[in-house]
């Protein structure tokens, strides 16, 4: 039977038992929701999620004896089929990126009011990934950082370029190997010394080689 003909069922786990009674009573109160199970701790989760095997899993992050984070690893690496949906009073946006990216469905903020939540929890069991509004902007801040990190120092040009300084050919000759006029490569090496952090062709070779930019 699908989850569109069916209570969608879900644990509920988080350390601190005020906010777990709040969790567990906004899910009761939802008809689409079934609450199979609560934990206060990771183990007692991960053992919940094995036993139970509920649609879609709401986990405290600082969990004690296993961490959310820990217990989303679990759940990939034994196929489990729970949805995670990740909170945390104040999320820190390289951890959301983490989470999202090792399969969580949702990342929240514990300040999201009971219909938030449970519509959160909702739609992903509908197959949906859903983060908090608040969280949006961290993330796609933290998309770009990763995204410079692993852009390539040097382009292409910049790299060839810099091969053939190493090489021993002048600017006009990289120019003619190239097919590029002379000030169009003086402009290339000028970038590379630039990004390099040099001011000339032997201290560029040098630092290249350094940096394994070169062999």
């Amino acid at each position: 039977m699908g989850l569109a003909r069916r209570r969608v069922r879900v644990l509920a786990a988080d350390r601190h038992p005020l906010y777990r009674d709040a969790l567990t009573r906004a899910i009761r109160e939802r008809p689409e929701l079934e609450l199979v199970g609560q934990a206060r701790d990771g183990r007692e989760a991960l053992d919940a999620i094995g036993s139970e095997q509920p649609d879609v899993a709401v986990i405290d992050r600082t969990l004690a004896g296993l961490s959310g984070d820990q217990i989303l690893n679990a759940v990939g690496r034994d196929s489990l089929g729970t949805r995670v949906v990740m909170i945390a009073a104040e999320p820190d946006p390289e951890l959301v990126y983490a989470a999202i990216a090792n399969g969580a469905a949702g990342y929240l903020t514990k300040d999201a009011d009971a219909r938030e939540l449970c519509d959160a929890i909702a739609a992903v069991a509908r197959g949906r990934t859903v983060l908090a509004p608040q969280l949006q902007a961290g993330i796609a801040g933290e998309i770009r950082l990763r995204a410079l990190d692993e852009r390539p120092l040097l382009s292409e040009r910049e790299r060839q370029t810099l091969e053939l300084v190493a090489a021993g050919l002048t600017a006009p000759e990289i120019g003619r190997r190239l097919c590029l006029a002379t000030p169009t490569v003086k402009t290339h090496l000028h970038h590379v010394y630039d990004k390099l952090g040099v001011a000339e062709r032997a201290a560029a070779v040098a630092e290249a080689m350094r940096r394994g930019l070169l062999e």
